[in-house]
């Protein structure tokens, strides 16, 4: 009898033991669908209800309002930020969520809008981005949430417009903001004559766009003696064609109705932001001006640079490049943080050179 009920005891630790196993390989497998569908609104986005809309003449609307850095230069910046607000409630963030805000503070500001610092004030405007929920899944409703932000853009690029009638200006984004910036350029730059000639440059960082769906008015930059042109690249690391196959299936870009369509088999568009070229040769590590790990930064604060890290190439329409072995170019946070922009720049000194080498042209044609 005392074996007999040892045995029962054994076979029960076993058989639990078991079904622990199993659920935790079920957990490990399935884990990015379980969070996923954690962050899903669970409501149609026809019948939700977005946050209220800012107010752009309110200065809270802006998490950046023409802020200045030392050696500022004459430019003005727009800066559009990329996805903070990771969802679960609403297919759009309200302004002022403060997991969202604190994300874009500590992180995207110094690490995307910094770079731009010494071409001028930057502006940043807080808007109901699209959640990172609609950025995982190809959903209507999530096609509709990242549209629906195009109105709050719209809104504070026409005030800040107003705020900057003359001189310079740049525009920049990251991720869903270069999105927004790219459809920006298309229905409220290309087409006036007055924004196009202060146009620098756009900067469409981490973003895939369709070669052919640029306005001729402003094409793709084919190299740093150009200006009134657009930089954009979207990277991915050498040796990772699964991830880069990926990004190339599952992007959408804007068709000419304002919605957001398949890539499809049309080829998207890689400048290099260490040449400012559309050139697809190899680009060696030695040519690159500087990477860095800006997260917690206060603004005006500038960043070690640690220079000839990364080698490049255009291929295929992605920006290649090897990974830097430093610890501080690690990726941590949580599950949802490490589907968001990088927390750190690895083209953060070629975009400051970029830009000054575009501001110089600038400035030297206006002068003639």
């Amino acid at each position: 009898m005392m074996a007999g009920r040892m045995s029962l005891r054994q076979w029960t630790g076993w058989f639990g033991l078991t079904v622990v196993l199993v659920l935790a390989t079920a957990v490990a497998v399935w884990r990015g669908d379980i969070l996923r569908a954690g962050l899903d609104p669970q409501v149609p986005f026809q019948t939700y209800e977005p946050p209220p809309a800012p107010d752009y003449g309110d200065p809270t609307a802006w998490a950046l309002r023409d802020a200045r850095g030392p050696d500022t230069g004459p430019a003005a910046v727009f800066f559009v930020h990329s996805t903070t607000y990771n969802g679960g409630r609403g297919w759009n963030g309200p302004i002022g969520d403060a997991s969202a805000e604190g994300w874009l503070k500590r992180v995207v500001l110094p690490n995307y809008a910094a770079p731009f610092a010494r071409a001028g004030e930057v502006s940043a405007p807080r808007y109901r981005q699209g959640s990172l929920y609609t950025r995982l899944t190809l959903r209507d409703d999530a096609r509709e949430a990242r549209a629906f932000a195009w109105r709050d853009i719209d809104a504070a690029f026409e005030a800040w417009v107003a705020r900057h009638p003359e001189g310079p200006i740049v525009l920049a984004g990251v991720e869903q903001g270069g999105d927004l910036v790219e459809r920006l350029v298309r229905e409220r730059v290309a087409d006036e004559p007055a924004l196009r000639a202060r146009l620098v440059a756009v900067y469409l960082m981490d973003v895939v766009v369709a070669a052919d769906g640029l306005s001729p008015r402003v094409p793709a930059c084919a190299g740093r003696a150009d200006v009134g042109c657009i930089v954009a690249w979207s990277p991915v690391s050498e040796g990772n064609d699964g991830a880069g196959r990926r990004r190339l299936r599952r992007a959408l870009v804007w068709d000419d109705r304002g919605r957001l369509v398949d890539l499809g088999g049309r080829a998207a568009l890689c400048v290099n932001p260490v040449t400012g070229s559309t050139d697809t040769a190899p680009v060696a590590a030695r040519l690159h001006q500087g990477a860095t790990n800006a997260t917690g930064l206060e603004w005006g604060v500038r960043p070690a640079l640690m220079a000839r890290e990364i080698a490049t190439q255009c291929r295929d329409g992605l920006l290649r490049h090897t990974e830097p072995t430093m610890e501080s170019f690690r990726e941590t946070g949580s599950w949802a943080d490490r589907r968001k922009s990088r927390p750190y720049n690895l083209f953060y000194g070629d975009i400051e050179a970029d830009v000054q080498a575009r501001m110089r042209v600038w400035e030297a044609q206006q002068a003639a």
